[in-house]
C-alpha cells in the first residue's frame, strides 16, 4: 500500500501568497506569514500539484514514497 505524497514548504522561500491555501484549503494553512502543510503525508491528488506549481516562489516541494520530485515539475 502506498504511504502517499510527502509535501514540504520551505518557510525561508515563502512568501505568504497565500494561493495554495486558496488552491487546497485541506492541504496547505498560513502560519505566521507562511503555508505549512496540515500534514506532512497526504494521498495523490491533483490539487496537491497545482498548487505546488503555482506558487509563485517554488517554495512547496511534493515528493513520492521514493522521495522522486513529483511537483513543482
Amino acid at each position: 500500500m502506498s504511504a502517499g505524497w510527502r509535501i514540504a514548504v520551505d518557510a525561508g522561500r515563502c512568501i505568504g501568497s497565500g494561493g495554495c491555501v486558496g488552491m487546497a484549503p485541506a492541504h496547505f494553512r498560513l502560519e505566521s506569514g507562511a503555508a505549512t502543510p496540515i500534514a506532512a503525508t497526504v494521498e495523490p491528488t491533483e490539487t496537491v500539484i497545482d498548487a505546488a506549481e503555482s506558487c509563485p516562489v517554488e517554495a512547496i516541494t511534493v515528493r513520492d514514497d521514493d522521495g522522486d520530485l513529483v511537483a513543482p515539475a
